[in-house]
């Protein structure tokens, strides 16, 4: 029996145009990857028709999808034949050189042939050279670029005079005299140094990813958390509200009551009224009837039994009043109302100043020393910004306290009463500094916008105490931060801190503060949102001095 031959495109899924995944067989005769049909028909499970994106043909309802197992056999078995390998090239793959009608994907270069094979041209390549000893290596595109242009050899020797690969034909040319290797020894030399630093970045993933994994608990643990508290609020709610329910009813049910207490006696009195009146028109009646009889012995024996007074008859008087008027009843509840709402916001408040605030560290900021130099840079101090008291040293990068006026030109943007000083260059980005500061008294360490106040003996100009400006105050017995006039005592550990590194995220808006010694402690950190680039500067109390560190 004749081969049956087969091409790959009659088993290409006409969604995706590859090879058919778990294939199923629709309705109308085509066939499909499982997941591709299934995507094409949750797209359209909207309009509830269903169609096959080769023929356009409609279903309803939807198609139940059982995989064709007949054709998967035949497809797992295409894939074992050369026709797998032979797939056509995509746009990233390197192209087969001899391929002429339709490119397919190489797997191999030949580096004496200079081209490169698909499956199955290079079983023909093998044939054809079979017994001489060509360089297969994995397909690379460019091989041309492994050819030295002057003498048409392979780059097989590494300069290190001129740092590039050269032919041997080289080394007695241009390159005479030069300090050469084999490239092969040279990419194993760099191979260990790359290797190293693929160790480093895989060390610092794993940190990264054990950081996000941290703070996925830790966002999923406030989660529970306020779920838990959402929960335990709506119930105690719900047990007050049915509380004030219950009370509603009693007193409805009070009130329901007293009015039928009242209704029903003023209904009984309201029905002897009736019977009396009813008594007194018949009464009435008779006497004028007997009033106009002209018998007089008729009228002298029914006289005594009617001439009886209605007044000389025994019933109680009578006296309306609002027996039914609950407006104190109103006005208690209106009351009750008013207490409940004043008591409720009261609470509300003290519960919502209870809620503990727990501080997430940005999983981007660095960790490590190291980490935070990359991201150093070299600040100089303003001397048309610092006050007269303060003494620049050290080009600029050093201050000191001095009782000493200074002599400094008058400048609009010099602070004139309070002893501080701003940078020269501004914070963007990323930035990371560090200080030093000795002495007696105390300093600040802050960044601020350049719009603060500098002529003004307020807050307003003070580090610290606007909304212009953050800063840490250091001495050698407290330390705290402020900003806006709103000052947090940080622990006393920090006290004694001769050496703080800063580091600014502008971007995500994270302020950090580090007392760095042989390890980095954080101190304090701000979350907030920079409108403007920041300034770092100091203000520097009188027996101190600050100095900025070379990093």
């Amino acid at each position: 029996m004749a081969e049956t031959s087969f091409s790959q495109d009659q088993f290409s899924c006409p969604v995706c145009l590859d090879l058919l995944k778990n294939p199923v067989t629709i309705p109308c005769g085509h066939s499909f990857c499982m997941s591709c049909i299934t995507e094409c028909w949750d797209q359209e499970d909207l309009m509830g028709v269903y169609s096959c994106p080769q023929c356009r043909q409609t279903f309803t309802p939807r198609p139940a999808l059982n995989k064709n197992t007949m054709l998967a056999e035949v497809v797992e078995q295409l894939t074992k034949t050369k026709l797998q390998a032979s797939v056509p090239a995509g746009p990233e793959d390197v192209e087969c050189d001899v391929c002429t009608v339709r490119k397919h994907k190489a797997i191999k270069s030949c580096l004496v042939c200079l081209n490169s094979y698909c499956q199955n041209h290079l079983q023909q390549h093998e044939n054809l050279f079979k017994g001489k000893r060509h360089n297969l290596t994995e397909a690379i595109g460019r091989l041309q670029e492994m050819i030295c242009p002057k003498h048409n050899k392979q780059l097989e020797i590494y300069c290190h005079t001129d740092q590039q690969c050269i032919c041997y034909l080289c080394t007695m040319d241009n390159h005479k005299n030069h300090d050469t290797v084999a490239a092969v020894a040279e990419r194993t030399k760099k191979q260990v140094v790359l290797e190293e630093r693929k160790r480093k970045f895989q060390q610092r993933i794993q940190q990264r990813e054990k950081d996000l994994e941290e703070l996925r608990e830790a966002v999923e643990s406030h989660k529970r958390s306020a779920q838990t508290a959402v929960e335990d609020s709506e119930r105690i709610f719900t047990e007050l509200i049915l509380s004030i329910e219950r009370s509603r009813s009693e007193l409805k049910q009070r009130i329901r009551e007293r009015e039928k207490a009242a209704v029903s006696r003023a209904e009984g009195l309201i029905y002897r009224l009736e019977q009396e009146i009813d008594d007194l028109t018949r009464r009435g009646a008779e006497l004028e009837q007997i009033s106009q009889t002209h018998d007089h012995n008729k009228f002298l024996k029914s006289f005594q039994s009617l001439a009886v007074s209605p007044e000389s008859a025994d019933e109680p008087n009578i006296t309306v009043s609002s027996l039914l008027s609950f407006d104190e009843v109103r006005n208690s509840v209106s009351q009750l109302k008013e207490k409940l709402e004043d008591f409720c916001r009261e609470e509300i408040e003290k519960i919502s100043g209870r809620v503990t605030y727990v501080e997430i560290i940005p999983t981007n900021e660095p960790k490590i020393r190291e980490e935070f130099l990359q991201y150093s840079s070299r600040f100089t101090l303003d001397p048309n910004a610092v006050n007269k008291h303060l003494c620049l040293s050290e080009r600029n990068r050093a201050v000191t306290f001095t009782d000493v006026v200074q002599q400094y030109p008058d400048h609009p943007d010099r602070f004139c009463y309070f002893p501080q000083v701003l940078f020269r260059e501004s914070v963007c980005g990323r930035c990371y500094w560090e200080l030093e500061w000795s002495g007696s008294g105390f300093v600040c360490i802050s960044v601020s916008y350049i719009y603060i106040n500098r002529k003004g003996q307020r807050n307003e100009c003070v580090f610290g105490y606007n909304d212009q400006s953050w800063s840490l105050i250091c001495s050698t017995s407290r330390c705290s931060f402020s900003h806006n006039d709103n000052h947090t005592e940080l622990p006393v550990r920090f006290s004694g801190c001769r050496r703080i590194g800063v580091y600014v995220d502008h971007r995500a808006g994270t302020l950090s503060f580090y007392s760095v010694s042989h390890t980095m402690s954080l101190i304090h950190r701000v979350q907030t949102t920079f409108t403007h680039p920041l300034y770092p500067g100091f203000a520097v109390i009188s027996g101190s001095a600050v100095k900025l560190c070379d990093l």
